[in-house]
């Protein structure tokens, strides 16, 4: 079964609780996602360090329950 947009933004919120998340279905289907996430957690950090904590916090359904999620991670100013 798919991921919905608020089972996304739960895990992420639980892992980055400062984040402000803004989410899209890219597809219209449920499976294909877009996720903009701006947290101070990421300052300091590379993008892909970056990408890894928000890929952590699904807890391995990526790939599984969440088909495709098109990340972007932006630190606050």
């Amino acid at each position: 079964m798919p991921m919905d947009a608020h089972e996304i933004e739960r895990r992420i919120k639980a892992a980055l609780p400062d984040a402000e998340i803004e989410i899209r279905d890219l597809a219209g289907d449920g499976d294909h996602w877009a996720a903009m996430v701006k947290s101070e957690s990421f300052r300091g950090k590379t993008r892909v360090q970056q990408h890894k904590l928000v890929y952590d916090s699904l807890q391995g359904d990526m790939g599984e329950a969440l088909h495709a999620l098109a990340l972007q991670t932006v630190v606050p100013e």
